[in-house]
């Protein structure tokens, strides 16, 4: 992928969007689940205002954005604001603690099969006008916005602690296997970027697979 500021200016709004929902869907499951500190707290909202960090959702993701995109692919890494919640007011801790990370990834799923129906309703809108100029900066930015949120699903459901996926994990091993999968906690964001690293993840080859399952489930309906 060729890199130019149209481009990123492009990617902007689904990569805001994709990190700022995902956080904010721990907080609505959690609320839902019978925890409303996130609520209490003013988190309890979509508004990207609201869970924005300034580096880990623009700085960190946009330089990662950048540097992958000239490279060829596509790689983007962030965080927002984490959305706070007490576990002891949950009714099952265990399960509602999981529940509540897998909100995260499952609003980025969402937002892909949304960004996939804009996809299609643009694209359908341009073979019916023939205008291949209308509505091509939306059709880029539906794609980058299925790519980078699939991808960000796939990277949190990593079982390696503190992505949502490691929280998981730790909410369904037997007691001791958790506790020993807590102890790399403090270095798993280490041990993350050091596997992405080497390349031995098959992140890209799992979100590509996804992203065309979403497409072709859409694409029934155009």
């Amino acid at each position: 992928m060729e890199f130019d500021l149209p481009t990123l200016l492009l990617m902007i709004i689904p990569l805001i969007f994709a990190i700022t929902v995902h956080e904010a869907a721990h907080g609505y499951m959690a609320n839902l689940l019978g925890d409303n500190t996130a609520k209490m707290q003013g988190r309890l909202s979509l508004s990207p205002l609201k869970h924005i960090d300034p580096i880990g959702t623009i700085v960190v993701p946009l330089v990662m954005l950048v540097v992958s995109s000239m490279a060829g692919s596509m790689f983007v890494f962030g965080w927002a604001k984490p959305v706070p919640f007490d576990p002891r007011n949950f009714k099952n801790p265990r399960k509602d603690i999981a529940l509540t990370a897998f909100a995260g990834p499952l609003s980025n799923l969402i937002q892909g099969f949304i960004w996939a129906l804009v996809l299609m309703i643009v694209s359908s809108t341009m073979h019916v006008t023939n205008e291949p100029s209308m509505g091509l900066g939306l059709l880029k930015m539906a794609y980058f916005g299925i790519s980078i949120n699939v991808f960000l699903m796939v990277l949190n459901l990593m079982p390696i602690p503190p992505l949502d996926g490691g929280r998981i994990a730790m909410m369904l091993l037997p007691y001791n296997a958790a506790k020993q999968l807590e102890k790399i906690e403090p270095y798993g964001v280490w041990i993350l970027l050091g596997l992405l690293y080497v390349n031995i993840l098959p992140l890209g080859l799992i979100s590509n697979y996804v992203i065309k399952l979403i497409l072709s489930i859409v694409g029934v309906f155009f």
